[in-house]
């Protein structure tokens, strides 16, 4: 994952950034990759995945009113939205914590509050807009230019933190799938075996990415770029971090249903399945196939705590940080803008 040969730093708009960053990037975020067969694929498969997601969301909620939705939403308390936006919070300070630690690996040598507060604004619109690995590699390469840091190790920092995400993931949902009891999966509508089996698999895929880590000492070469595996230790931290920070994540909704409704674990093994799909329709933020994904998947969860709960994790998990962040950026440009 870490790049080589370093290259010059820049400190141009983000349009110009992404442009270097898909060139940086492996080569799957460039232009020569099936170009055809991928310029089709972006195009279709979103539109099909978010129609498919409309039909699901209008045949699991077209029963539903607002002022159900709006009851659900008054009967979360002010606990529930308190531990909502803490771990909201807790859930973007992890992710600090694997970008501080892909800075290091990539051999940036940063303080720890200048890589959360990075960290922070890269996901928060990064999470949004989609395109996640150009758009919050670009915000990374306007932030951390101040601090000497090159467009090659942002690149590679980004890619640690993509990787760092998907074994966490992977993990999470491999021991949820495993470790939720029959009346727990009896709430989705993913079978017993089936479960089992996708639960070994994820697993084995993790172990598998360790063991590549510990063995393989010579960088990877392929679609013109050399990657450079971390340690089995620092594998172990990103599979450690990106699971606690999934599994905050996935609190975010889950706190904000009916208590007793769905076993957390279970939720779990419908919420992991759920984000993938929706970071592959590229679509901004998932938004619907996502929701779609997950009312699909839970079958007895009531409608309108479960609509109520999706707007909570929407405005905790993403509008908000998305504001914050929004803020920022436009004030740091003014300060650059006034001191050029």
């Amino acid at each position: 994952m870490q790049m080589l040969d370093p290259t010059e730093r820049h400190s141009r708009g983000l349009e110009d950034l992404e442009e270097d960053l898909a060139a940086a990037l492996p080569e799957t975020q460039g232009s020569r990759f099936y170009p055809l067969i991928r310029r089709w694929a972006l195009h279709v498969i979103p539109f099909l995945l978010l129609a498919a997601a409309v039909f699901v969301l209008w045949r699991e909620f077209r029963d539903v009113s607002v002022g159900e939705i709006a009851a659900s939403m008054r009967a979360w308390g002010y606990g529930s939205v308190v531990w909502a936006l803490t771990l909201s919070a807790a859930s973007f300070t992890l992710m600090g914590l694997v970008e501080w630690l892909g800075l290091r690996w990539a051999g940036a040598r940063l303080p720890l509050p200048p890589a959360l507060w990075g960290s922070f604004l890269a996901n928060a619109i990064g999470h949004t807009l989609g395109a996640n690995l150009l758009v919050s590699g670009a915000v990374r390469a306007r932030f951390y230019d101040r601090f000497g840091v090159s467009l090659k190790q942002v690149a590679a920092t980004t890619v640690f933190h993509g990787v760092s995400f998907a074994v966490g993931l992977s993990a999470l949902a491999g021991a949820s799938l495993l470790i939720a009891d029959g009346h727990d999966r009896a709430v989705t509508r993913i079978a017993g075996p089936v479960a089992d089996g996708l639960g070994v698999l994820l697993l084995a895929g993790v172990s598998a990415y360790v063991v590549l880590c510990g063995t393989l000492k010579r960088p990877l070469r392929g679609f013109g770029h050399s990657l450079k595996l971390p340690s089995w230790r620092v594998a172990l931290a990103q599979i450690g971090l990106g699971a606690v920070d999934n599994a905050v994540a996935a609190g975010i909704i889950w706190t904000l249903l009916p208590e007793g409704s769905v076993g957390y674990f279970s939720f779990v093994g419908a919420y992991a399945p759920s984000v993938v799909v929706g970071l592959a329709s590229h679509v901004p933020g998932g938004v619907g196939v996502f929701e779609g994904s997950m009312s699909a998947l839970l079958a007895s969860v009531p409608p309108a705590p479960l609509a109520a709960a999706f707007l909570g994790y929407r405005l905790a998990f993403f509008l908000l940080p998305l504001l914050i962040a929004g803020v920022a950026l436009a004030g740091d440009a003014v300060h650059r803008h006034r001191r050029s």
